[in-house]
């Protein structure tokens, strides 16, 4: 089992995936709980300016703040790293892999030699599990392909051995 995924094809740069970083990535979903919530659809650019606006409310209400100290980093929750099973979203590798305007699909190629495409709208609301249960997941790995609306949860698209960009 090979645990490094290509993306290749209609792109402007290739790039590999190596699940078995994932695990420390803030991008990270918690699985367990994912398909439990109701999903609200972010616009990112939105997002962006509002926490834009805050920061320079910030600024000038109360000075320019320091870098974190290590009493203010993030602490990770190593039992639940240790536990949890864990899924990343694909549209991030799709933004940083920068389609080819003439891209019209994204294919996830099987390790049978079997395909399966999908449009690049439904490839970006896609998810990769890469962890079950705190362990990077061996048996048709190393990612299972899951739908955004947890329907496959029990019979995942499995074995993927690259991806391509038509």
């Amino acid at each position: 089992m090979e645990s490094i995924i290509p993306v290749k094809g209609a792109v402007k740069y290739r790039i590999t995936l190596d699940p078995t970083v994932w695990i420390f990535d803030d991008r990270r979903i918690d699985l367990k709980t994912y398909f439990l919530e109701k999903q609200e659809v972010e616009d990112e650019d939105l997002k962006y300016l509002l926490n834009t606006g805050r920061h320079w409310s910030r600024e000038i209400m109360e000075g320019a703040t320091f870098p974190p100290t290590l009493k203010t980093e993030r602490k990770f929750d190593r039992q639940g790293m240790k536990t949890g099973t864990f899924g990343m979203e694909i549209k991030h590798f799709l933004k940083n892999a920068e389609l080819e305007e003439t891209a019209k699909q994204v294919v996830f190629e099987l390790a049978d030699g079997q395909e399966v495409a999908f449009s690049i709208d439904e490839a970006n609301t896609l998810l990769f599990k890469f962890s079950q249960d705190g362990k990077p997941i061996t048996d048709g790995g190393p990612v299972h392909l899951l739908y955004a609306d947890g329907s496959n949860v029990d019979n995942p698209i499995k074995n993927i051995e690259a991806i391509r960009i038509d």
